[in-house]
């Protein structure tokens, strides 16, 4: 096991009628700035929820945190900031109005020129207003991290710090209730993949991070598919695992203390700037071809996988290999997302567009051992084509 400094200090509020905490959460003499995405919230009840539960706040609203937030839309919300002298943020929806307000709250504060120098040079983050989460689809674990990742021009950044990430979360499984199948696929399929980036690597003798990660692989195998199905997608237990799977997967624990890989991030990255691909889909269609292609410095892993994901027990290595990967396709068809590139309509034409694209990006080496160029990244998406 390598050497790690844990710390999580996103303080979780979960299950039924959790969201009236925030009243206690927030100090009453905070300034609220509430950021929302298209407006489901208002639809769904949780809207009214947190209104009831800032009843004795001063807050104001910001919408239109659109699915991969884009810096141009999320640079509006410092003018309201501005304005009404916000000191406080408080994230109402998914991964992608979380990143959103985590950028938000660190541009409102930035001493720098230009807020855009945070993703586009790695400024550093020193200060950021406080954030409060309501997740509404699991599936990043953005509740919980410090992490965001934003587009703008056709680029998707990333960037990160402890000062961004949550001081508390509320997770109400009933909230879930209202998501459409492709919205539960894609949360599922995230949560996995998430998981997968920080399992699927080598082996280093870490087994509580190992076992941890397994647990989550199987509550996602098993509960995920349930959610799609008419008879159990509405079971808030089902729910209740799954939301939770989610944020236990990206929270710093299973990633503490072992390698991590992330390529089928960086590529499915530009997958989604290119192509508009959902990102969960885009991991959906990576994963299984960097498992492939990287079968060999994934092979001490991608065996104990095998047997103890799949209950695969076949004598020989490679077939138990090849088994793996068959069984984590057949989840993700489970899950209704596409698994190769043909399967959304990108051909080896684009191939060339995507790999100029990681390299315009700096991701030239990727994963676990720094091995993945750019000519072992084309490989990867041919395999997935």
């Amino acid at each position: 096991m390598l050497n790690f400094t844990f710390q999580n200090s996103t303080r979780i509020h979960f299950g039924d009628d959790q969201i009236k905490a925030i009243s206690k959460e927030i100090p009453l003499d905070a300034k609220v700035l509430v950021t929302y995405g298209g407006g489901s919230i208002k639809s769904n009840g949780v809207y009214d929820q947190v209104v009831a539960a800032l009843s004795k706040h001063n807050w104001v609203e910001f919408s239109g945190i659109e699915p991969n937030p884009t810096y141009d839309q999320l640079i509006k919300a410092l003018d309201v900031i501005n304005e009404h002298d916000v000191d406080y943020i408080l994230a109402v929806g998914g991964g992608s109005v979380v990143d959103g307000s985590k950028f938000i709250a660190a541009a409102a504060v930035f001493e720098g020129d230009d807020p855009w120098d945070i993703l586009s040079k790695g400024a550093s983050v020193t200060k950021a207003l406080p954030l409060g989460a309501v997740l509404t689809l699991p599936a990043t674990g953005s509740e919980s991290n410090g992490g965001a990742v934003i587009m703008r021009d056709g680029s998707k950044l990333s960037f990160g710090s402890p000062l961004v990430r949550p001081t508390f979360a509320i997770l109400d499984p009933a909230v879930s209730l209202s998501l459409s199948d492709r919205q539960i696929s894609n949360g599922v399929v995230d949560a996995f993949v998430h998981i997968m980036e920080q399992y699927m690597t080598y082996s280093i003798n870490a087994k509580v991070q190992d076992r941890f990660s397994e647990g989550l692989l199987l509550t996602l195998i098993e509960e995920g598919p349930k959610a799609l199905k008419p008879e159990t997608k509405d079971d808030l237990d089902v729910r209740g695992n799954i939301m939770w799977s989610a944020t236990m997967a990206l929270n710093g624990l299973i990633g503490a203390g072992v390698p991590h890989d992330w390529a089928s991030h960086m590529i499915g990255h530009e997958l989604t700037a290119a192509h508009g691909i959902d990102h969960a889909r885009s991991l959906s269609i990576v994963l299984p071809a960097v498992m492939k292609v990287l079968r060999e410095d994934k092979r001490s892993k991608l065996l104990q996988y095998a047997e103890r994901i799949w209950n695969i027990t076949v004598a020989d290595e490679d077939e138990k290999i090849d088994q793996a990967i068959a069984k984590t396709e057949a989840f993700f068809k489970a899950m209704e997302v596409p698994t190769t590139l043909t399967d959304v309509g990108i051909t080896a034409g684009d191939i060339d567009n995507l790999i100029e694209k990681l390299e315009k990006h700096g991701m030239v080496v990727l994963g676990e051992r720094k091995n993945i160029t750019l000519e072992v990244s084309r490989k990867i998406l041919e395999t997935a084509l």
